[in-house]
């Protein structure tokens, strides 16, 4: 056997424009790729912080995780309890909603994602698990589900609490598990006003706080917050075409910074990285030569999305190879692993993506084998 290196090539039509540093003004950041997970910025990532209203994704996750297992629908109507309306009367950011006000559990999640109300999120978590104590046990619990390492919640909302405490990184893998999970409610991320027809007075219209929003740059998401302690932070997601990218920064120092300073963070991440698609679960076929098979190829795919980001800089040293010991033998069983897809930059290996057999492949019969490895002896031709 030999081993085959076939080498897949892509079209790169790039103006290099590379920036070693973003130079951003905050406290802590992140910047990474969706669909890689790959980090592209990082500014003391693992930081602790005060996560303020970003708390609020949380929230919202564990209420879109009951929706998508039908335990909850968004016409579920929630009594208002005085401990939520008291802090519509705090001072905080408000959804105002009064005592008593049956409200649908979908006019508490745009309360909450779209006005930032306090109040809202309290509202949500007594209906949803009896008190907010009980909620916020299913935050942490979905916390450390996803991963999220270095995080504690304390309360549905993310008003002062010296125990709420999370990162950046932990953010940004909270705002991942959000988009990719529940792409329909993530939607209401996107609304730039909500108004609620309150009780007792006329309705009230309040916009999306994430500044973002009202650029049409490509943001579509996520969560603003500020606390006295921590300034000024915002998580925040961009998407081009078929890339997206998530920001997550804390310690602006004012609103205006907040929303200059992401922006050029996720612009910076677009200009000077590029992400590609190797292979799609299941979707992307690699063909591969067999011997003694009663086929002469077999098709292979991955068990996972692949994608690959690189500095624009390094394009040129990309290489994607498909490697495998060829032609494989028969019998060959279906999801045995047969090949790799190696990506390699400056002949170092970075990436290494395991390929799988589509099917199962039989051995000829002994008489058909016997005549297939004379013709190779012979001729030199399988």
């Amino acid at each position: 056997m030999i081993k085959f290196l076939l080498i897949i090539f892509f079209t790169f039509n790039i103006t290099i424009n590379v920036l070693a540093n973003p130079n951003i003004k905050a406290r802590t950041g992140i910047l990474i790729d969706y669909h890689s997970e790959e980090v592209l910025f990082e500014l003391d990532p693992d930081a602790q912080i005060y996560p303020a209203s970003m708390t609020k994704i949380m929230t919202s996750i564990v209420a879109f995780d009951l929706l998508k297992k039908n335990q909850l629908s968004l016409d579920d109507k929630i009594t208002v309890s005085e401990n939520a309306w008291r802090l519509s009367q705090a001072g905080y950011s408000s959804m105002f909603i009064m005592i008593n006000d049956q409200v649908s559990v979908e006019d508490l999640l745009k309360g909450i994602i779209i006005a930032s109300g306090n109040d809202a999120c309290v509202a949500l978590a007594e209906g949803i698990a009896g008190s907010e104590e009980n909620f916020t046990d299913m935050m942490n619990e979905k916390a450390g589900e996803i991963g999220m390492t270095s995080t504690n919640f304390t309360n549905s909302s993310g008003i002062n609490d010296p125990d709420n405490v999370s990162t950046v990184r932990d953010i940004a893998i909270m705002s991942k598990y959000l988009i990719q999970n529940y792409p329909i409610y993530y939607e209401m991320f996107a609304e730039k006003t909500f108004t609620w027809d309150r009780t007792g007075g006329e309705p009230i219209k309040q916009g999306n706080r994430n500044p973002l929003l009202y650029k049409n740059v490509g943001v579509d998401g996520v969560k603003t917050g500020y606390l006295a302690v921590e300034k000024y932070s915002l998580a925040s997601s961009m998407k081009k075409k078929d890339r997206r990218i998530i920001a997550v920064a804390s310690g602006f120092e004012t609103k205006n910074a907040r929303s200059l300073e992401s922006l050029k963070l996720l612009n910076w991440g677009l200009r000077n990285t590029s992400t590609f698609e190797i292979s799609k679960k299941d979707e992307t076929i690699f063909e591969l030569d067999t011997w003694l098979g009663k086929k002469n190829k077999i098709n292979a795919s991955s068990k996972e999305d692949f994608y690959i980001t690189i500095n624009k800089k390094d394009i040129r040293h990309l290489n994607v190879t498909l490697e495998y010991d060829g032609p494989i033998s028969a019998p060959i069983d279906k999801g045995t692993q047969i090949a790799n897809v190696i990506i390699t930059k400056k002949d170092k290996v970075i990436k290494k993506l395991p390929l799988y057999a589509n099917e199962d492949l039989k051995k000829v019969n002994f008489f058909k084998s016997l005549i297939t490895s004379l013709n190779y002896l012979i001729w030199g031709d399988v």
